[in-house]
């Protein structure tokens, strides 16, 4: 005979938490196109071990609460609910940065993939952030290499455990109220060296909106994938002159790289007799101005924009100056905290709080529609990854590139390697092939490496 009340005692105990403010803003923003899904890639120097893999994932999976997390659908407001069963890596057989969530299935909101001598992690955005999935995907790799080379004696060390506060709300911790104890690393100074370490997400911002009110900025437009697939294209080239030419510029790596491709998209574009305003939206990682160890969403977005004149050679020291300038000013406190406040008053906002979740995301949707109107591209830096020896050696390179609904490029640094990973939602490439002519005229030394997306191309 089943006993009840054990049964009703187990189901109490079965943990929830609520999501973050920028989660439900990826619910909301979500479609077939753009499946608010990104991917890190690991290519080790030997085939995969499934078996060893799964090890591995069971392992660090038990060091992460938030990753042991299925979404549900509530009323008011969507929540993360323990998941009772453990996840199991999958051999690779789907397009990239599929849809991860249902909300008719009961499951995990990240997936393990493997093919050949690659290692995938997919991630849904409502659940983690670039930085949170990052600390996921070393700690797993780091337990892959020390299952697989145990004979070799130096590759089973102890790794110390990294630290962090899984399923703290810093947005809600550092913007709800404002608390006397509770101090910003940021100052009213503008910051120079501040993005080194930024996320791969993005999400509805009202930067510049005074700025851009009365310019047209342009929408690129193309050939749809036909099964949605994004077209993804990684081109590799050594970090030092790169960063080199960056300096001579006096402005960061992603000042200079998001220079490039605003420079690449004007010069793929057919009319140029005309005045362009080209936008260009940036993530940025707050765990850098405010004391945070939480693997949940802790982010936001900026947007900087160039207007290119009809009939005038664009430089690209003016690009860099231009929007660098831009994101310094955009990065002072009082503007930072501005944008970050009415997010948060308008989670909890006691009106709102009353509104049935269907209508909430009605509203959501229309906002991110409206600042979808304002952006051009998209970019994200993760910075500079790096391993410990014993454990870097069997790790050939890593990238990581997300869903798209317009083109955009992610970029990290790896063993003195920079990747520059281009996503679009269409078939073209012009915008990449204008961006790797620029990288080259500088002389720079790349490797291009690029999907199928065309039935043409999959069925050769």
């Amino acid at each position: 005979m089943t006993d009840n009340r054990k049964e009703g005692t187990a189901m109490e105990k079965k943990k929830w938490a609520k999501l973050d403010n920028a989660s439900n803003i990826f619910l909301a923003a979500r479609n077939d196109i753009d499946t608010k899904v990104f991917r890190f890639t690991a290519e080790m120097n030997e085939t995969v071990d499934p078996d060893l893999l799964q090890k591995a994932l069971l392992y660090v999976y038990k060091e992460y609460p938030l990753f042991q997390n299925t979404l549900r659908r509530g009323v008011f407001w969507y929540y993360l609910e323990e998941q009772d069963e453990p996840p199991h890596v999958e051999k690779e057989s789907t397009p990239p940065c599929e849809q991860i969530y249902h909300y008719d299935r009961k499951e995990f909101l990240f997936r393990i993939l493997y093919m050949e001598n690659r290692i995938h992690l997919e991630t849904f955005h409502a659940l983690t952030d670039g930085t949170g999935a990052i600390w996921f995907f070393e700690d797993l790799l780091t337990e892959y290499v020390r299952l697989k080379y145990s004979d070799d004696e130096t590759a089973d060390r102890d790794i110390p455990k990294r630290e962090k506060a899984d399923l703290e709300d810093s947005f809600k911790r550092y913007f709800r109220k404002k608390k006397k104890h509770v101090k910003p690393v940021v100052s009213n100074e503008p910051l120079e060296e501040i993005y080194k370490e930024q996320d791969s997400a993005e999400r509805p911002n009202l930067d510049n909106e005074d700025e851009l009110k009365n310019k047209k900025v342009y929408q690129i437009k193309g050939e749809y994938t036909p099964d949605h697939r994004p077209r993804v294209i990684n081109v590799t080239m050594p970090v030092k002159p790169v960063l080199g030419l960056a300096k001579e510029m006096n402005v960061s790596l992603t000042m200079y790289t998001t220079a490039l491709y605003m420079l690449a998209a004007y010069l793929a574009k057919e009319n140029k007799n005309e005045e362009t305003t080209i936008t260009t939206s940036i993530p940025i990682n707050l765990r850098q101005f405010y004391p945070s160890l939480s693997m949940r969403n802790f982010f936001s977005t900026t947007t900087v924009f160039y207007t290119f004149k009809a009939g005038v050679e664009p430089t690209i020291q003016d690009i860099c100056q231009t929007i660098d300038k831009q994101f310094k000013k955009q990065l002072e406190k009082d503007a930072l905290e501005s944008r970050l406040k009415r997010f948060i008053d308008f989670e909890f906002n006691p009106f709102i709080r009353v509104v049935i979740r269907p209508l909430k995301d009605f509203a959501l949707k229309l906002v991110n529609k409206a600042t979808n109107r304002n952006i051009t591209l998209a970019m994200s830096n993760l910075g500079r990854l790096t391993f410990p020896e014993e454990i870097e050696k069997y790790i050939e390179d890593i990238y990581f590139y997300t869903s798209v609904i317009r083109p955009q490029f992610c970029m990290i640094s790896y063993a003195g390697r920079l990747t520059l990973t281009f996503t679009s939602p269409f078939v073209e490439t012009d915008i990449q092939r204008e961006m790797i002519r620029l990288l080259t005229d500088k002389g720079l030394p790349v490797s291009v490496d690029a999907n199928k997306v065309t039935r043409e191309e999959l069925d050769d």
